[in-house]
């Protein structure tokens, strides 16, 4: 797909990957809407001079305020990148709460802001939906059971979505991540990804219209996975 000219949004753009993909696709020619809950990240990328809506995708109501901020305006890209992390360990306390709110974001809202938002697409020449996932839905981690969930749960949701739309205007993207340099992944100590190479994997997948884009260590995780499922998921519940 070329960008330049292109209309996006970008969830969870004013910090990590979401906010380097924005950067990216800007500097293409692309004209880039960021979506975020958090004012003081928000007011930074309207400093930046990016258009901003705030919006808590955790919520039927941040979704709904997405589509309505959109409801006259033409879209050819939609990154759903939007995410978050929540404890689930079943030897401590754990907060429902959070879990709902994290399988909200992670998954219910993507799905929310597709259905709401393809009529409009499907009518563009050319149009791309970007999926982000994770590395963690092709095998999970014990220590993360409900963001590996939803990322797989949003990665089949992502296949079956490019069939039904195979042969129309709109391309279906999903890029899984690695380990990212990023807010929520503060605590982990493996070796990290920069978010801006992250984002330039991603946007080289977008340019060449590829279906699936495995950025850095994920592309061995899913080479090791076709071979050997059973592997796979042995050295990742691991991790």
């Amino acid at each position: 797909m070329q960008l330049n000219g292109m209309t996006a949004i970008v969830t969870g753009g004013t910090d990590g990957i979401g906010r380097e993909i924005a950067v990216a696709m800007r500097s293409r020619g692309a004209q880039v809407i960021v979506v975020g809950r958090n004012p003081d990240r928000l007011e930074a990328s309207r400093a930046a001079g990016f258009e901003t809506i705030a919006a808590d995708l955790s919520t039927i109501g941040g979704c709904d305020a997405v589509v309505a901020a959109m409801a006259d305006r033409p879209i050819d890209i939609l990154v759903n990148n939007a995410g978050m992390g929540s404890n689930f360990d079943i030897n401590q306390p754990i907060d429902m709460g959070v879990v709902d709110q994290a399988i909200f974001l992670n998954l219910n809202a993507p799905i929310r802001l597709i259905e709401a938002l393809l009529p409009g697409m499907r009518a563009r020449p050319a149009a791309m939906i970007v999926n982000v996932t994770s590395g963690l839905a092709i095998a999970p981690a014990a220590k993360s059971p409900v963001y590996c969930a939803t990322k797989a749960g949003l990665k089949s949701f992502t296949q079956a979505l490019r069939a039904q739309l195979a042969g129309s205007s709109v391309h279906v993207l999903e890029a899984l991540p690695p380990v990212v340099e990023t807010r929520m992944t503060a605590e982990n100590l493996h070796k990290k990804m920069p978010a801006a190479e992250c984002a330039r994997q991603i946007i080289v997948a977008m340019e060449q219209n590829r279906a699936e884009a495995n950025v850095g260590m994920t592309s061995l995780l899913a080479a090791v996975h076709n071979l050997a499922p059973w592997l796979a998921r042995r050295i990742m519940l691991r991790y």
